[in-house]
């Protein structure tokens, strides 16, 4: 990594300092800062008002305790976190993990990404994250059921409607959000939306459960469409089977596509004919089982052991996993096998070197904060009709979903145009035009 900036290669030493070993955090603070060289240069007011010393500073980081009991009755203690990362434009907003990896890094990194994700939006909420080192797998629901009491009885404490607002993440469905707020409204005695997620019968919203993988494929769209180029015939690739992959299939095969692989923590599935939806959603919604038992039920199908689903030939690459799951070298084998378009559906799966690789090559490139900003859009539409006490149809969530995507691709090509001198790099453009409207707030409300 290279910042081409006294001032912000300076700074991010001292962050780099302040926050020693928390490499995805530093990972996500060092790509921004990369991105925002010719925006400083260009106003120094930001360098000058100390706005992005206290962009990368969290308002505040909580840490405590999560004891429960197993169906055994033994005690189990596990660490739960919330980072109220930015407030200037809105309440904190964000999703809570549930899995071993999460640690204050982590939670840190997703934190700081969400600033400007949610920045993008165009929706008044801010930046925050949490979880818990908590794995839900193997968990029966009673399990999971005390370990959310035990969790929110401390959360409780630092969220609110009007002030920080939680949502759903890897660990973290329909089941884990409603034992959440079950567990506040009991604690609180309040009927608010407090939590987004929620089931349809207690304030949800429709198209929440699809909103991140019909966003990224809707943001892809506008890319296909910005090359005068469409879903219709194309080849993709998506790892992970969760959530967001799922109904990110779901939209790419409405709109045309052929989508042949995907994945989970133990290896990946190929299918030539399109992989099979329903038995996917079977697998992965209702029996939680593992990707390998699909070619059981698919004829023709393949299953591979380990984690090389980039080495299937594919036009459209959706990295819909976890952190730094895409390297340099499946940049490398994606390209050669030409891939033409990249766009990440889970939180900064890519590292700098496949980033660098896919921009070099003329691979258009989608990154998270903008590419996968649906979830926390329509969360944000949940929250306007908790706070009106109305249900929106899903077509008119969904086409709010579309729009909200179609903006945050226009708002990022300009400011790559303006600032990177390439619309195409919406890598730059994502994070400048997402920093810009946070900073310019923060700067209207005075230091704090």
């Amino acid at each position: 990594m290279e910042i081409k900036n006294t001032y912000l290669s300076e700074l991010y030493t001292k962050v780099a300092k302040r926050n020693a070993g928390e490499n995805e955090f530093l990972q996500a603070v060092g790509e921004v800062f990369e991105s925002l060289v010719p925006v400083v240069e260009k106003s120094p007011e930001y360098i000058t008002s100390g706005v992005i010393e206290r962009l990368v500073e969290p308002e505040r980081f909580i840490q405590f305790r999560v004891a429960w009991t197993d169906d055994k009755n033994q005690v189990q203690v596990n660490r739960g976190f919330r980072v109220q990362f930015n407030s200037a434009i809105g309440p904190y907003k964000g999703g809570l993990r549930l899995h071993p990896s999460v640690c204050a890094s982590v939670i840190k990194f997703l934190g700081f990404e969400q600033i400007l994700k949610n920045s993008l939006t165009g929706l008044p909420i801010g930046g925050g994250k949490g979880g818990s080192d908590f794995d839900p797998k193997g968990k029966s629901d009673a399990e999971i059921m005390r370990f959310c009491q035990s969790f929110m009885t401390e959360l409780s404490k630092h969220i609110g409607a009007d002030t920080d607002v939680p949502a759903g993440d890897i660990g973290v469905g329909g089941r884990e959000i409603g034992f959440l707020f079950g567990q506040y409204k009991r604690l609180k005695n309040e009927f608010t939306g407090v939590l987004t997620g929620k089931g349809l019968n207690y304030g949800g919203s429709l198209a929440r459960t699809q909103a991140t993988g019909y966003g990224l494929c809707y943001f892809v769209n506008n890319m296909l469409a910005a090359r005068n180029d469409s879903f219709k015939g194309k080849t993709v690739v998506i790892s992970g089977s969760g959530n967001v992959a799922i109904y990110a299939l779901e939209k790419a095969t409405q709109l045309g596509a052929t989508v042949v692989a995907v994945s989970d923590s133990n290896g990946y599935i190929y299918d030539k004919n399109g992989v099979n939806l329903e038995v996917l959603q079977q697998l992965k919604e209702v029996e939680r089982a593992r990707i390998s038992e699909y070619v059981k039920r698919v004829p023709g199908s393949v299953y591979t052991e380990g984690n090389g689903i980039w080495s299937i030939p594919c036009d459209i690459a959706l990295p819909c996993a976890t952190q730094n799951e895409l390297n340099g070298e499946d940049a490398k084998l994606l390209i050669k096998n030409g891939v033409k378009y990249v766009a990440e559906g889970a939180n900064m799966p890519s590292t700098p070197e496949a980033i660098e690789a896919f921009l070099a090559n003329g691979v258009f490139f989608g990154p998270a904060k903008a590419a996968n900003a649906g979830g926390v859009a329509t969360s944000g539409l949940e929250m306007s009709q908790n706070s009106q006490r109305l249900a929106w149809t899903f077509e008119e969530v969904d086409a709010k979903l579309e729009n909200i995507m179609k903006n945050i691709f226009e708002n990022s090509t300009k400011a790559a145009a303006q600032y990177a001198s390439n619309k195409e790099n919406l890598a730059a453009g994502a994070n400048i035009a997402g920093f810009l409207k946070v900073a310019d707030a923060m700067i209207a409300q005075g230091v704090y």
